[in-house]
């Protein structure tokens, strides 16, 4: 056999996973490995870039082995992954120097309180399409430079080279240093109109252009993998972990959305080859760009804190045994007791955008059990979600009347019923929940021939379940309310 699947590494906030697709996009094997999460810290995140990279070679040996499969039956290799998280290592030797610095991490609040200080939090905005938070690459990259001793020396003369999680697997894999645009678009430093390392930004920030990688498109063959389990194989497709998912979605004409529930909640809308720039809170941002074909852009609203909720409740108060015991608990109550979870760990991110805003359980009374927190943090995702999708319906003008949604938590029905109640919208799950790899595996099918086209990729999606609103109008107006009180409660905590 050969060509009979194509392989997708997703390389996530929690594990790594590697899944191999055939041609209907169906799920031939999987295999999945967890790494550590270090918290040095309050506010600091990292992980071993190296353990990462022990992983990604450990599932993709795994799920080729469950398969029964070899090289020389994947046609290509794409690559997903968490964004943001920001890897230097040496060149020659190839050694991290120091752990990678998570999406999540706060520690460059400081620089970027600094560089608001003139022009504001959106001085930026117009060029890369970001405000100036902790979320993005660009301040953890000049925070690494300043903090570890010698880097931005070592970094001047080319000995350093900087990566998000693709750049790096990328650099392991093939030998080659290179990025996407959908990835270069979440550092701060890529210019959305020229997609290119933007001169003014790398200025601003102190980053020296030597360390940063190529930018190429979501699609096109990068190099050859010269790893065993998949020596020779083209690697040939690479998008950040929300962007994959848009493109497993098959969201490819201007107003399509998805919302994927992992560790935080993502929502994006397709906004065409013209980037829209948000004045509700909202980033703008690189859905695609496929090979030499014009690149497409997407609004996107991003959530700090969703799956990784309920992560807390399992692993720091013991409420659950596994993450999915959850909605059972959650089940327990009839409403969420008048209390309100909102989980701003690492500040608010879209479309409040607080690094100073922590979280609180509001509204606590004797009546409140332990169902009635499970219900809440459910219920925070959903809310979240609707902040969102108002800053979406006035930025594009256009008012969303269905969503699609994937992810691990959408496995849970009652909050996928709530999410429709909440929004006042249909939500579908598709049959492939696992659309974020299954997004990586198309880019890198199409770059080889594998699928010849997008209206292959759309007509395999097909709808598994959908959720229609329940909720009273009435009912729907008091809860969001309640939930938009508590946020502000949230506000400036650590300012």
């Amino acid at each position: 056999m050969t060509n009979t699947v194509v392989a997708a590494i997703d390389q996530g906030t929690t594990s790594t996973r590697c899944i191999l697709f055939d041609r209907s996009g169906r799920i031939v094997a999987l295999d999945q490995r967890e790494h550590d999460q270090i918290f040095p810290q309050p506010g600091w995140v990292e992980h071993d870039a190296l353990q990462i990279w022990q992983r990604t070679q450990d599932v993709v040996v795994g799920a080729l082995a469950k398969a029964g499969l070899s090289a020389s039956d994947v046609a290509s290799v794409g690559i997903t992954n968490q964004r943001e998280t920001v890897v230097i290592w040496e060149k020659d030797s190839g050694r991290p120097i120091s752990n990678a610095v998570v999406w999540q991490d706060t520690r460059s609040a400081a620089l970027c309180a600094k560089l608001a200080r003139d022009g504001g939090q959106y001085r930026f905005q117009n060029t890369v399409g970001l405000p100036l938070a902790t979320y993005f690459s660009g301040p953890k990259i000049r925070w690494l430079l300043d903090n570890v001793p010698g880097a931005r020396k070592r970094a001047a003369r080319g000995e350093l080279l900087f990566g998000t999680i693709d750049t790096w697997l990328v650099w392991n894999l093939t030998g080659r240093h290179v990025t996407d645009v959908t990835n270069a678009s979440r550092t701060m430093l890529m210019n959305l109109q020229t997609l290119d390392w933007d001169p003014a930004m790398l200025k601003a920030l102190g980053v020296p252009r030597a360390m940063l990688p190529e930018i190429r498109s979501s699609s096109e063959v990068y190099g050859e993998a010269r790893i065993d389990a998949l020596r020779g194989v083209p690697v040939a497709g690479i998008l950040g972990d929300q962007q994959a998912a848009l493109f497993g979605q098959a969201c490819y004409k201007v107003g399509e959305a998805k919302n994927t529930y992992g560790t935080g909640c993502f929502m994006l809308l397709n906004t065409g080859t013209q980037p829209v720039i948000s004045k509700n809170g909202l980033l703008t941002t690189l859905g695609y760009k496929l090979g030499d074909a014009p690149a497409v852009y997407a609004l996107e609203g991003s959530i700090a804190i969703a799956g990784a909720l309920v992560q807390w409740l399992r692993d720091n108060l013991g409420l659950i045994a596994k993450s999915d015991d959850v909605e059972a608990l959650a089940a327990t109550v009839a409403d969420n007791g008048g209390i309100y979870f909102v989980p701003a760990f690492s500040g608010l991110y879209a479309p409040h955008w607080d690094d100073s805003a922590r979280g609180i359980i509001a509204g606590l009374t004797r009546y409140v059990n332990r169902g009635h927190i499970a219900r809440a943090a459910l219920e925070a995702t959903a809310f979240q979600t609707r902040e969102v999708l108002d800053a979406m319906n006035k930025d594009s003008g256009v008012k969303l009347k269905a969503l699609k949604v994937d992810g691990g938590m959408v496995r849970n029905e009652a909050l996928m019923q709530f999410q429709s109640d909440v929004l006042n919208v249909s939500v579908t799950r598709p049959v492939i929940a696992e659309t974020t790899a299954l997004g990586a595996a198309y880019a890198a099918g199409l770059a080889v021939g594998y699928w010849r086209n997008q209206i292959e990729l759309r007509a395999n999606w097909q709808a598994l379940k959908s959720w229609t609103p329940q909720m009273t109008a009435k009912t729907r107006t008091a809860l969001y309310a309640g939930w938009q009180k508590a946020v502000q409660r949230t506000k400036g905590w650590t300012s």
